[in-house]
């Protein structure tokens, strides 16, 4: 492959990949502002980046050495620790808010953090 020909691939990668973390941001905001109300999947998100799921998959592993799901599960989890620590919301709530079921939210926090998001809130509280 040329240098001309892989510097071009290069930045379109890039290009991809930086739309796909635009997009995860506005939208996580859209749900937690409630101008969405569930959460897209990885099709709908290629969709709307014009490129195919299989493509959006790929390049996000080629630039970042994970699956597209792992990068927004990660940010889920970013925004509900936000949440736990700079608002009072129940933990339902928050869950909730961010389309969980209550009862499967913990385990999924647990599984990106370590803590459950309850003991999460405390041992920043004590911080």
């Amino acid at each position: 492959m040329s240098y001309k020909l892989k510097n071009s691939f290069t930045r379109r990668s890039d290009e991809i990949t930086q739309k796909y973390f635009d997009l995860l941001d506005k939208h996580l905001t859209d749900i937690i502002e409630g101008r969405a109300l569930e959460m897209m999947e990885l099709n709908q998100i290629a969709s709307e980046l014009f490129i195919s799921h299989k493509h959006l998959s790929d390049t996000i592993q080629a630039t970042k050495g994970h699956h597209p799901c792992y990068f927004y599960d990660l940010k889920i989890v970013e925004q509900a620790k936000n949440m736990l620590l700079n608002t009072d919301y129940s933990i339902a709530k928050i869950a909730r808010t961010l389309t969980y079921d209550p009862s499967n939210f913990s385990k999924f926090f647990k599984k990106f953090s370590g803590a459950t998001p309850g003991e999460f809130r405390k041992s920043s509280i004590k911080k």
